[in-house]
């Protein structure tokens, strides 16, 4: 077992949700003693929010997405890659004395450990697809994509379930596993849908006035229209009013649903056109029969699930626990002991 590692640790800046958990992961890490060096790349240092725990940490352009109106639009993500930047921050970083890298879909990281033979471990969503899990229809490549923007030689990969695969249960923040003490409200409903535009999700609530739906996403400023209620990003708000509310209305992505389900919310998503991954999320929420889903923002739908009711709560494990005794142990080719420990245990 090691003591002590000096980890280089990968965070792909483009969502919140890679930011949320990796942010969980330093944290336990550096408690059980190691030394990690944190680079968050994919989006400009000054739409950051609430980062100050990777501290010290870098940010590097890397490579990140393009979506338009709820769609991804792979002709613009092509014409914002920078080939050049991302060779010369591969090639000039640091990583003297380097144990392990760490990458949360992070390409950079991912391709300085192929370089330079550092081991690696993919940590987050994505590196469950390495697995027999539900995959959504999509080209193959959008498939390869999703299997080869950031691999790693390790895999701690995340889902709501586990399939009978060795993967982890969701990273929930600390914050979640407080929520007893908070009072739902049965017509409080949280919406974030950051790919879509604003007047199209005015147009998707406004009818249903009996609801009073918080809304984050492409929000500049705190304001009240009548039963929309619009919010600027706060970590903190945004919390507060997921464990307050009786259900979630999100785009596919997987750890905003995954905190939901250890809640106890109902949820309902709207994946992402032309992402294999959201897609895939989409699918594997209704078989599992945690969830609906709709293609577009359907009001029918929504109409539907307004009426269902809440689901028991999954109380997920504290997974970044199990992750941490992992990497200490240095036994990664021993994944099911970890996984199957982490599924079995309920917080």
């Amino acid at each position: 077992m090691f003591s002590r590692m000096k980890i280089l640790f990968g965070v792909q800046g483009t969502g919140n949700g890679h930011i949320s958990r990796s942010r969980e992961l330093v944290r336990k890490l550096r408690e059980d003693g190691h030394d990690v060096d944190v680079i968050i790349s994919g989006r400009k240092e000054d739409e950051l929010r609430e980062v100050k725990i990777f501290e010290p940490y870098r940010v590097m352009k890397g490579l990140t997405l393009v979506t338009r109106k709820g769609k991804m639009n792979y002709f613009e993500t092509m014409l914002q890659l920078d080939l050049v930047q991302l060779m010369a921050d591969v090639v000039t970083l640091d990583t003297k004395e380097t144990d392990l890298i760490i990458t949360d879909f992070d390409p950079i990281t991912s391709m300085v450990s192929r370089t330079r033979n550092i081991p690696s471990l993919g940590f987050g969503h994505q590196y469950a697809f390495k697995y027999d899990i539900p995959v959504g229809r999509g080209s193959f490549f959008e498939k390869q994509i999703l299997l080869n923007f950031a691999p790693a030689r390790y895999n701690a990969g995340l889902h709501w379930s586990s399939f009978n695969q060795p993967i982890f249960p969701p990273v929930i923040p600390e914050t979640l596993y407080l929520q007893s003490a908070v009072t739902v409200k049965r017509n409080k409903i949280l919406v974030y849908l950051p790919f879509e535009e604003v007047e199209d999700i005015v147009l998707f609530f406004a009818p249903f006035c009996k609801y009073d739906f918080f809304i984050y996403g492409k929000v500049q400023e705190n304001r009240d229209e009548e039963h929309l209620h619009f919010r600027e990003y706060s970590r903190t708000g945004f919390l507060d009013d997921l464990m307050e509310c009786n259900g979630v209305v999100c785009n596919a992505g997987f750890e905003l649903p995954g905190e939901a389900l250890h809640l106890g919310k109902k949820l309902l998503l709207r994946p992402l056109d032309g992402q294999i991954e959201q897609q895939s999320n989409a699918l594997g929420m209704v078989e599992l029969a945690y969830g609906m889903a709709m293609e577009s923002l359907d009001g029918s739908i929504l109409a539907e699930w307004l009426e269902q009711p809440c689901r028991e709560p999954l109380h997920y494990a504290r997974t970044v626990d199990y992750i941490s005794e992992w990497i200490g142990s240095g036994q990664w080719e021993e994944l099911s002991k970890y996984t199957d420990a982490a599924w079995a245990e309920k917080s």
